[in-house]
């Protein structure tokens, strides 16, 4: 729904959902923005601001309410939480308040509902002065934010404030409208607390760097995310050119690629999001400079991003962690499937008698590069220190940056 008339005070549910909608839809448009667009999107975020205020008050969030509320968001019955509390009786005695959340409790909800661990925390954190959805924009990186020549106005405007600019920073990439609450969930191995502001801060790069990949990409059907298109993928490592081609195939199929390094203190690989015009989104960092881990890394959000990312969704992973999240597990079990089938795997040589022949023999097989099954060994065996001379140290960083060159010259 579009506005067609001049934005005024927002009195019903049904007119805050148009605005915001037509927000998103500025946002979008980045730096193509002309001045009547700036002017209505300054409005409408007022305006927005205002009726959160209004109708949302934020105060101190009780974690079992936040769960609750969850659950009928998601459609979720108590027996749906039993794999994060352990037993019925626990989930009973939880939401009945007989129970205090532990540690673990709160890490599984955390990364299987979506939920802050500051939500959940709520109540038992002694020092509740400070409202959980306000934002601290003093811990956002914004020294490293302005090295990296993320905030060009930094050195320019030296009367405008450092909060103002980082503020406008993250505003423009569409995660935050107001002061008050970001718009997007972010689930993923890489989400705390210590992170979550740099985190956004890198997210927000990577949106708007993708934007200028839009006039250069494909359509995008949604209904070719299936096995195939990953296998398909995968096998464009058996090139000594895999990486830079697999970028190109994505964006052929209308997903955006971006590679940005990880902000310091932050133990990211990658992540799978859609921006607010449904433009699907994969990021890397390129942390481990390994070809096993860059094919590992990028099927798995690309998996994420056919199964598991909605507009309001960004998956932010470190495939370093172990997980609890059903999507994670389905994310690593699909990439896998796709370099290397279950039942062919369990019955290779390379499998049963590890070694540079056989993971040569089996990586001719399927067409895939061999750091990939080098890589899958020393992550089901635990041994970093097999076959270090295979997984492809130093050799993707490089790439992309010897394909910059060429672009440039």
């Amino acid at each position: 729904m579009k506005l067609t008339e001049q934005p005024k005070v927002i009195r019903t549910r049904e007119q805050y959902d148009a605005y915001l909608a037509e927000v998103q839809s500025l946002m979008a448009k980045g730096a193509s923005l002309n001045t009547n667009d700036s002017d209505k999107l300054e409005l409408l975020t007022v305006l927005l601001e205002a009726y959160e205020n209004t109708k949302y008050p934020v105060e101190s969030p009780d974690p079992i309410d936040a769960i609750l509320f969850r659950m009928g968001e998601k459609g979720l019955k108590q027996a749906d939480l039993i794999p994060y509390f352990g037993t019925s009786s626990r989930v009973s005695e939880v939401l009945r308040r007989k129970r205090p959340l532990t540690v673990q409790m709160i890490r599984a909800l955390s990364i299987g509902l979506g939920l802050s661990a500051d939500t959940l925390i709520g109540l038992s954190v002694a020092d509740n002065s400070k409202k959980t959805n306000d934002v601290d924009w003093s811990k956002f990186p914004a020294k490293e934010m302005a090295k990296r020549g993320w905030l060009e106005s930094f050195s320019k405007n030296a009367k405008l404030a450092v909060e103002d600019i980082v503020k406008g920073f993250i505003s423009d990439a569409g995660l935050h409208f107001g002061a008050a609450s970001f718009r997007r969930t972010i689930a993923g191995e890489a989400q705390s607390p210590t992170t979550q502001y740099a985190l956004y801060a890198w997210l927000a790069r990577v949106i708007q760097t993708s934007r200028d990949k839009k006039a250069k990409l494909g359509h995008f059907d949604e209904n070719t995310l299936n096995a195939g298109f990953l296998k398909e993928l995968a096998q464009l490592s058996w090139s000594g050119r895999g990486p830079l081609l697999a970028v190109e195939y994505l964006e052929k199929h209308g997903i955006a690629v971006v590679i940005e390094p990880h902000l310091k203190g932050t133990q990211l690989d990658g992540a799978a999001l859609k921006d607010a015009d449904g433009t699907p989104i994969v990021g890397l960092t390129l942390r481990h400079d390994r070809l096993d881990n860059f094919w590992f890394t990028l099927l798995h959000e690309v998996a994420h991003l056919w199964k598991h990312v909605s507009d309001q969704d960004a998956f932010l992973d470190d495939l370093d962690a172990s997980s609890e999240d059903r999507r994670e597990a389905e994310a690593n079990r699909l990439a896998r499937e796709a370099f290397i089938p279950r039942l062919i795997w369990k019955r290779s040589d390379a499998f049963i008698a590890p070694g540079k022949e056989s993971i040569d023999r089996l990586s001719r097989e399927l067409k895939i590069h061999p750091a990939i099954i080098a890589g899958r060994l020393r992550k089901e065996t635990g041994n970093y220190h097999l076959f270090s001379d295979l997984v492809g140290h130093n050799q993707v960083r490089a790439m992309f940056h010897q394909s910059t060159v060429d672009s440039e010259a």
